[in-house]
């Protein structure tokens, strides 16, 4: 049998098992379970919009400042994939209400920090708790709804999981300006109460089962921790102190061999943490990895963008916000179009499309100038928001569609998993490109000005008649000073290029993965 015939096989398996139907009281609880996933990855950008403040207002090191967002970052990624764990003990209603009570609880702590320590913590608890509360959304979609509302359901929840990095710039750079840094965190508090409050009685009432507490492996547990903390890290520090450097490649043999054994035991485990013998499933092995490849473009892409905003054409996070809202433009005026074909084509060719839209968007960026601003900008962003809906809703459709109801939290959980690790590994090459190629691109421009290369000149912004004809009574010290910082941000302008190739290449490499699986599909078995 194909792999298409295992999908439909499986797909109608699991129908047997689906509501027949979903009351408006569902869909009201499903709406709130997207707000606490908009609000978990929402912070994550608007918190990193007023860092500066908050360093000055905590008095913290430059050096530590960075850890506001990585303790966030690290809870977050291990608390994903114990979603589908943590959905067998609590049920699905009484996690959300969990999550979202903790990660409001949290929000009020960070926003009480008095100083570095206790923010830190209560940036801990914030990011465990949002993890959970992703895939359970993902999850949610595949366990309160019927197969013919699936597109539906998964449109919203897709829009709501993209729309909240491109719209966080903006909305984190106005409270920046409008009230202060407390305000990034107590946004939070009155949909968390509302959603706390309405959930349980909106949600189904399954039991709840405190006897998986006993059961679980707590060396697995522990081990999984290390391993994705030490990759968090370690893809924190390898930019900075070189791939190759002690500390980075310590953190990288701490999680390879952690996660190795983690995976060994879990697979033997009569009660495993995370359930991955899933991935034997070719459509939800490839769903991953597609799933990863579009962290990669998706993170890469929001963080790029306000990068060389920043530092090349020097605005600030409200006016960086509001240039990249033509992506969150594209994306809500997609959804519903997405969400259309979604429900009636292969997901693999809807996939396939996407990529190759998403891979254009990025490699369009590639030839952008150092003086590229909004209308440069706007046709990239516009592609991109138009492919990221195709690249997401198949995909999850092509992961999750076909498992029974009990392997959705788990497999939810590895799915949304492998999107966060994309965009973790991608800011982090990112990050190599700009750190280690923008020296280089800065010397080379330097030798072109001094050997008298006139395009050198027009290349960092410089008026050729006066590298031409240089004021006679002006000293070589004075003249170097004003050319230092547009050499530099030249420089820094080519490496973002070369990072948006980059990106390009991997949305081709899915693209290609989609194309070869296709393939496998209409092969007999």
């Amino acid at each position: 049998m194909s792999d298409a015939g295992h999908i439909i096989g499986e797909a109608e398996c699991a129908m047997n098992v689906l509501p027949d139907n979903a009351t408006a009281r569902t869909w009201l609880g499903f709406i709130l379970m997207c707000l606490g996933m908009f609000m978990a990855i929402l912070d994550i950008q608007v918190v990193a919009t007023s860092l500066p403040a908050i360093q000055e207002a905590l008095d913290i090191s430059r050096d530590a400042m960075s850890w506001i967002q990585t303790a966030y970052l690290i809870a977050e990624i291990i608390a994903i994939p114990l979603t589908g764990w943590l959905t067998r003990v609590l049920t699905l209603r009484w996690l959300f209400v969990a999550a979202i009570s903790l990660f409001t609880a949290a929000s009020i702590g960070c926003a009480f920090s008095d100083n570095f320590a206790t923010l830190i913590t209560c940036r801990v608890v914030q990011g465990f708790a949002g993890g959970a509360l992703i895939p359970a959304v993902f999850s949610a979609v595949f366990l309160l709804f019927p197969l013919r509302l699936h597109p539906a359901a998964t449109t919203l929840a897709g829009i709501v999981a993209v729309l909240a990095p491109t719209v966080g710039p903006v909305v984190g750079g106005w409270i920046t300006e409008t009230w202060s840094w407390h305000w990034l965190f107590l946004i939070n508090v009155a949909p968390g109460l509302v959603a706390a409050a309405a959930t349980p009685f909106l949600l189904p009432q399954d039991k709840i089962n405190l006897a998986e507490f006993k059961n679980i492996d707590r060396l697995s547990l522990l081990l999984m921790a290390v391993a994705l903390a030490a990759l968090e890290i370690g893809l924190k520090q390898a930019p900075q102190d070189g791939w190759s450097a002690p500390r980075p490649l310590a953190l990288f043999a701490a999680s390879l061999v952690s996660g190795w054994i983690f995976a060994r035991r879990t697979i033997k485990a009569a009660h495993p943490v995370v359930e991955l013998t899933t991935l034997r499933a070719r459509a939800f092995a490839v769903g991953c990895a597609l799933s990863f490849c579009l962290g990669v473009g998706l993170f890469g892409s929001v963080y790029l963008m306000p990068v060389f905003l920043a530092y090349v054409r020097r605005h600030d996070a409200f006016e960086i916000g509001t240039i990249m809202l033509v992506t969150g433009v594209a994306q809500l005026l997609t959804a519903p179009i997405a969400g259309f074909f979604e429900s009636r084509l292969d997901p693999r060719k809807l996939s396939a499309f996407g990529f190759a839209l998403f891979a254009i968007g990025l490699g369009l960026s590639f030839f952008q100038s150092r003086l590229a601003d909004f209308d440069e900008m706007f046709l990239p962003q516009v592609l991109r928001g138009i492919a990221i809906m195709f690249c997401l809703l198949p995909p999850t459709r092509l992961a999750l569609g076909a498992l029974t109801p009990p392997q959705v939290p788990d497999a939810s959980g590895l799915f949304n998993l492998m999107r966060n690790l994309g965009g973790a590994i991608g800011i982090a090459v990112i990050d190599t490109i700009l750190y280690g190629r923008t020296i280089g691109h800065g010397e080379a421009l330097r030798d072109r000005l001094i050997a008298g290369d006139v395009s050198a000149a027009r290349a960092i912004g410089l008026d050729v008649q006066l590298f031409l004809h240089p004021p006679p009574d002006v000293t070589q010290a004075a003249i170097e000073s004003y050319v230092r910082p547009m050499v530099e941000r030249a420089a820094f302008a080519m490496s973002v290029n070369e990072a948006w190739a980059l990106l390009s290449a991997v949305a081709l490499i899915a693209l290609l993965l989609v194309w070869f699986v296709g393939k496998s599909a209409n092969e007999p078995s």
